[in-house]
């Protein structure tokens, strides 16, 4: 199954921000999450941040979301702890996209065109110093380097796709196939979570995992590896 540092990287890569805090006081939060793993907030003049100090420290609350049917349920709270720093002006554009993929905001375009000016928004980043998670059965600690030296998982595009086509067309077959494989009714059962290494499947509010015969290399793997779970009925 994925390690904790890679688990913990694939929630953060679809997570939102909720939450902000500098020197333990809560700020206004608009951001996402960069390539790296690394919050990416977009701040704008008169905010706690916007006249950054180096030794400020920040912590930055990620949550990953699931939706079932017509209810969010959480499916992982990640907190982000370290120190904001000023995203270079060549790397800037692309840590606005990371941002308006979670906050359509028209500001972005400011910060961009108006980059570096004393009143413009502004677009920071986190420089990692440990990452507090809380997700499932498991919770703990990463040091930067573990969190920032792991990938997400490379299915996991295709998997949030697949996962949401089965829980939107295909529950009927889902809740045969995990019956068949409990050996009983299984309840009400939704696809919670796919990767490379196995499916795991909410019944009557339980977390039930299973694994693939052999990790998925390719998204045709996977799709097959989940085709069999359906099918095992």
């Amino acid at each position: 199954m994925l390690t904790i540092p890679e688990r913990i990287r694939t929630l953060a890569a679809s997570a939102s921000v909720a939450r902000l805090s500098v020197d333990g006081a809560p700020t206004p939060a608009r951001g996402g999450v960069d390539e790296r793993g690394r919050p990416v907030l977009l701040v704008r003049p008169g905010e706690a941040l916007h006249g950054l100090r180096d030794d400020a420290v920040v912590a930055v609350n990620l949550t990953a979301m699931r939706l079932l049917g017509q209810v969010t349920h959480p499916r992982g709270l990640i907190e982000v702890q370290g120190w904001a720093q000023a995203v270079p002006e060549s790397e800037a554009r692309a840590a606005a996209v990371a941002v308006a993929a979670h906050t359509a905001d028209e500001a972005l375009f400011e910060a961009l065109e108006r980059y570096g000016r004393p009143n413009a928004p502004r677009l920071l980043r986190l420089d990692v110093g440990q990452v507090v998670y809380l997700t499932g059965q498991d919770s703990g600690v990463l040091d930067a380097d573990d969190y920032l030296d792991a990938a997400p998982d490379p299915l996991a595009t295709t998997a949030e796709r697949a996962l949401a086509h089965i829980n939107e067309s295909h529950r009927a077959q889902l809740a045969g196939g995990v019956a068949k494989q409990l050996g009983g009714d299984a309840g009400d059962v939704w696809l919670w979570e796919l990767d490379r290494y196995g499916a795991t499947v909410r019944a009557d509010e339980q977390l039930v995992r299973f694994a693939w015969p052999a990790p998925a290399h390719t998204a045709l793997c996977l799709e097959t590896a989940l085709r069999g779970l359906l099918c095992a009925c």
